[in-house]
């Protein structure tokens, strides 16, 4: 299919808008020929993940734009970078390598995008409506704007995602379209206890489960109403696209597309039906700790990062007691600067609690030498922790993880699994 332009779209793609805009109509229009679109969609805001240091073309592509005086013509706002802009000394990113960081970080600013500088920009105001269209990237952000808020959005990688955000178009095809969001999958639950479902450590796991199942593919869980909260649908989610490539979820009677199972298919039969019992549930369990013995390190949490009721839950866990791990807790800038008018950062740090803000200890050199074990409630972090960092995982809940880290040495409930 031929892509057609609109005449502003042609001009803009001529350099009649600038340079900056010229390149960046350039890479969105290539990526919709590439994807078969027909035409361009406005979009209304961006969330763009080009920010995490990978290698210096990384920064020297996002100040050629600035150069070419580019600049975002939508709300964008700025995932994880590689440092910790609140407490530098966290990051142990050095010489060229941190450089090259900063400059990539402050680049994006420079492009009119706001230091945000958090994979969970849905919790720091960036919220858009029921069916707008945006052009976000990371995982867990995508899945979460999709399926929670019921925006629509591709998964937009480095380069395209600040692409669409300077031209404020996008490729009309895949998730942007409404039939390519009905469920294709249906994961019943029913063979499961509420008492699970009610707890917070069991979203990950599912979303694992679901993820590798699922694939790329649109999918939609029955039998979760009434037990959901966005911090259980944010986990849930974030495990899926990490262990799958999820990038729409229906939690039927909970996500916006979703009242019915009906309307989550669009009246449509499913494709196929899974049935999630207990022994699934163990299998995926299983899947997300890698680690064979009882060691363990360190603890980290926060993937995507913690929300401010998160960090009171953690408070009313550690109870007054003191870890004796290192324990890293990552969220965002605009939760730190709650965690302070709330008055919870002198209990935090008589904790023992790293707080990690702008970035992620499996994104930057934060933890330490490979070759340990982390501990964690994230199923995304259960994910990349091997390979990112080179530390083996234990997968637990927050009760879990607290209590490793008091005691200094592994401590899991597995009552609650039974």
């Amino acid at each position: 299919m031929p892509l057609a332009l609109t005449d502003g779209e042609r001009h803009a793609l001529s350099g009649g808008a600038g340079e900056g805009m010229a390149a960046a109509m350039r890479l969105v229009t290539e990526a919709a020929e590439l994807l078969g679109a027909g035409r361009l969609v406005p979009v209304a805001s961006a969330h763009i993940d080009g920010c995490l240091y990978h290698g210096d073309a990384g920064t020297r592509f996002a100040e050629h734009l600035v150069a070419l005086g580019a600049s975002v013509c939508v709300p964008s706002t700025l995932n994880i970078g590689a440092l910790d802009l609140l407490k530098p000394g966290n990051v142990r990113l050095a010489g060229d390598r941190r450089k090259m960081a900063l400059r990539l970080m402050r680049a994006y600013e420079a492009l009119g995008c706001r230091a945000t500088f958090t994979c969970a920009p849905y919790q720091a105001g960036h919220r858009p409506g029921l069916g707008e269209q945006v052009a976000w990237g990371e995982s867990n952000a995508v899945a979460f704007a999709n399926s929670v808020l019921g925006a629509r959005t591709n998964r937009y990688g480095d380069f395209l995602d600040i692409a669409c955000a300077i031209a404020g178009r996008a490729p009309l095809t895949g998730l942007h379209l409404t039939e390519r969001r009905r469920a294709r999958i249906v994961f019943t639950t029913d063979g499961l206890p509420g008492r699970l479902k009610g707890e917070d450590a069991f979203w990950p796991v599912l979303g694992a489960l679901v993820g590798r199942r699922a694939g790329e593919a649109v999918v939609a869980v029955d039998g979760l109403a009434g037990h959901a909260s966005e911090d259980r649908l944010k986990a849930f989610g974030a495990a899926a696209a990490a262990w799958g490539a999820v990038g729409l979820f229906h939690i039927v009677g909970e996500t916006p597309e979703a009242p019915t199972l009906a309307a989550a298919l669009q009246g449509a039969p499913a494709e196929e039906t899974v049935a999630i019992g207990s022994a699934d549930i163990a299998e995926a369990l299983a899947l997300l700790s890698t680690a064979t013995g009882g060691e363990v390190t360190a603890v980290g949490i926060g993937s995507p990062h913690l929300s401010l009721a998160e960090f009171e839950a953690l408070l009313a866990a550690f109870a007054g007691r003191r870890a004796r791990l290192p324990f890293y807790a990552n969220t965002g800038r605009h939760v730190v600067k709650a965690l302070e008018a709330a008055g919870h950062l002198a209990a935090l740090d008589a904790a023992g609690v790293t707080i990690v803000a702008d970035t992620c200890i499996v994104a930057t050199p934060v933890v330490g030498a490979k070759g340990g074990v982390l501990m964690t409630n994230s199923g995304k972090f259960a994910n990349y922790a091997p390979g990112n960092i080179g530390h083996e995982v234990i997968y637990g809940s927050l009760s879990d993880c607290v209590e490793t880290a008091v005691a200094g040495r592994l401590v899991r409930d597995v009552a609650l699994w039974s």
